[in-house]
């Protein structure tokens, strides 16, 4: 029944306000047009939500009308807001609890004129308000959609965007799209993923590099080259059917140059303007360190992410309740299970904390995660919902993502001689280091993302070492999260163009693709090409066979989700954990050196009292482990007990 109003259509129609059926007025048809409504935003709304609707209204002079509704019972205008730009009204409605979902018409009118517009208020899905989310029992699979897999080339390029697909150019689009998604989503579940992250798929008509959609021009609609809202919605019914969960990437804190509202803006306000083009500080410290100039925060949450990026300004309260809406209204339309934040601290902290509140009031068990990018753990913590804050600040951000721990990591496996506090003592280190952090279930792990170096890079195209970062994700405290193609060691296809060069197609995506990963086949004759694989023939399949056993153990693996950690320290490149609760425990060893090493089982005797036999997960063979027990080089072990 969600499909009925996709794209919530205008029906604008000239008629004689002396009735709502008089006929209609030939003799108007010209004012008609110039005072046409062009825009309404949130497209459509639902009887039963906590957060009060208001409208945004987009028509030349719209603000010299006034507003009623007519249609069904219970809705109704409550109050307007002018904007300094007089084609923009803010419009707020009120829905009563009973009132009668259907269609309703906004009417416009001005003296004998009426402008007529159809808005949908229909009825909330069976349980919505108490949707799950993601958390700790997931594996989120990140999807960067252009260079994931071509379902339907007749959108590579599309008459109403500018950048053309160029898949030879590292910076340009590929083609890839929803339908590239939906096609893969067996394989994505086959794997061990139950979540999938995918970068923006709104609306990015920037004229050029708008491949990755971060510089997004319209907030409610799928970018054509990638499909429609009717397909998205597709996707994620698709997917939820293979109990896969979907979490959207959305940015809050900037939008493209090229978004419509770039030429005809609200209030003077709606986005943060400068002289000369002012960049972000990006020092993010300047929001919690009580030695910070008020100057520093300024240009820190208001500054510009980049010359195509438009800084929004969320401390007006109608861009910041804009935005909650919106987010809303993407939850409750397309049945989302998740958000995840992009470029976070960027924004101003308070709206933003606000927005937060306003969407976990609305879905009190949805999961919200930050990209708060920094290499500092106190300051990571401070981002954290509920976190002890020393100047009293709340973000109401459930989750963040652990960019000190993927650091340590990067830093550790690739460390063949490391010296004091180094290799695997980076990766402890970072743990030790859990009691600043206000829940640690509410933390997103990884090795890489499409903004990192490539994990296959990182380990320098070793598998071996791939396959101790995979063993970290699936066993450590938090849930994690892996790049499309790492677990296959993807890696740049130039690592001298970063971003253009990391986010590589995944081959077998395309048609004629002459090489296809995502069947056993394919990976089995898989060896080095120039689409960023680098592994000797059939190493492929064995690479995903060791990710999919662990992955697909994790699902069902309580003691990982939610169990305590202990771990020991040692100085010659290995690392020993145990995961465990009141009935389960399981026990990790990384050698990450050069030579064989012996487990120093007598070390653990405070927590593997009683252990006999245990099952090795990789393996899946009986182990019991003594302090006779020898681990290769470059390897780990996983027992359960």
């Amino acid at each position: 029944m969600y499909k009925r109003f996709l794209i919530a259509i205008a029906l604008i129609a000239l008629v004689s306000c002396t009735g709502n059926k008089s006929a209609f007025d030939p003799s108007n048809v010209a004012d008609a047009a110039k005072n046409e409504v062009t825009r309404v935003e949130p497209l459509s709304w639902w009887v039963g939500m906590k957060a009060p609707l208001q409208l945004l209204i987009q028509g030349e002079n719209i603000s010299e009308y006034e507003l009623s509704i007519e249609g069904g019972s219970g809705v109704s205008v409550k109050e307007i807001h002018k904007a300094d730009n007089p084609n923009f009204i803010f419009a707020d409605i009120t829905i009563a609890d009973n009132a009668q979902p259907g269609t309703y018409y906004l009417l416009f009118t001005k003296g004998d004129k009426c402008i007529k517009y159809q808005y949908q208020i229909d009825t909330r899905r069976e349980g919505s308000a108490e949707r799950k989310s993601f958390s700790t029992a997931d594996m989120i699979y990140l999807i960067m959609p252009d260079r994931f897999a071509n379902g339907e080339t007749s959108n590579d390029s599309t008459d109403d965007t500018a950048d053309k697909y160029a898949r030879n150019e590292l910076f340009g689009r590929h083609g890839g799209d929803i339908q590239g998604i939906i096609d893969h989503l067996d394989y994505i579940a086959s794997i061990g993923a139950t979540a999938i992250w995918s970068t923006p798929l709104l609306e990015d008509n920037q004229p050029e590099h708008s491949y990755h959609g971060y510089a997004c021009t319209d907030y409610y609609h799928i970018d054509s080259r990638f499909g429609d809202n009717e397909l998205y919605c597709k996707m994620v019914e698709e997917a939820h059917k293979r109990d896969l969960k979907i979490i959207m990437d959305i940015v809050p804190n900037h939008c493209g140059s090229a978004h419509w509202w770039m030429q005809d803006t609200p209030f003077d306000d709606w986005y943060h303007k400068f002289d000369t083009y002012t960049g972000s500080n990006i020092c993010f410290s300047s929001n919690m360190d009580p030695n910070a100039s008020k100057k520093d925060l300024y240009i820190q949450e208001s500054g510009w992410f980049d010359k195509s990026m438009v800084d929004m300004n969320l401390n007006n309260p109608y861009t910041l309740k804009y935005f909650e809406l919106w987010a809303i209204w993407w939850i409750e339309y397309a049945n989302l299970d998740g958000f995840r934040v992009d470029t976070y601290p960027y924004n101003e902290k308070e709206p933003m904390a606000e927005w937060c509140k306003t969407i976990m009031e609305e879905y009190p068990n949805f999961n919200i995660v930050g990209e708060c990018w920094t290499a500092s753990i106190p300051q990571l913590a401070y981002w954290q919902g509920g976190n002890d804050n020393k100047d009293g600040f709340n973000s109401n951000l459930p989750s963040i993502m652990d960019f000190p721990l993927r650091d340590a990591i990067a830093a550790a496996l690739p460390n063949n001689n490391p010296g004091w506090g180094q290799g695997m003592t980076a990766v402890y280190d970072i743990l030790s280091h859990d009691f600043v952090y206000h829940d640690l279930s509410k933390m997103m792990i990884f090795a890489g993302n499409h903004d990192t170096d490539r994990i296959g890079d990182v380990v320098k195209k070793d598998p071996a070492r791939l396959k101790i970062a995979n063993v970290l994700l699936a066993t450590m405290r938090g849930y994690p999260q892996v790049f499309a193609g790492d677990e296959l060691m993807f890696v740049s296809c130039d690592l001298g163009m970063g971003h253009g060069g990391l986010r590589v197609d995944f081959p077998g995506g395309w048609p004629g693709d002459k090489m296809n990963l995502f069947t056993e086949e394919g990976r089995k004759a898989a060896t080095k090409n120039t689409d960023g694989l680098d592994v000797p023939k059939g190493q492929a399949d064995e690479l995903l066979k060791h990710f999919t056993t662990l992955f697909q153990w994790r699902k069902g693996k309580e003691v990982i989700h939610n169990g305590k950690t202990m771990h020991f320290i040692t100085r010659d490149n290995t690392y020993a954990f145990f995961r465990y609760n009141d009935t389960d425990k399981v026990f990790v060893y990384i050698n990450n050196s050069l030579e064989p090493k012996q487990i120093p089982w007598d070390y653990y005797s405070e927590i593997n009292e009683g252990l006999g036999e245990g099952r090795e997960v990789v393996s899946g063979e009986k182990m019991t482990i003594t302090s006779e027990t020898v681990v290769a080089p470059k390897s780990a072990i996983v027992v359960e007990y």
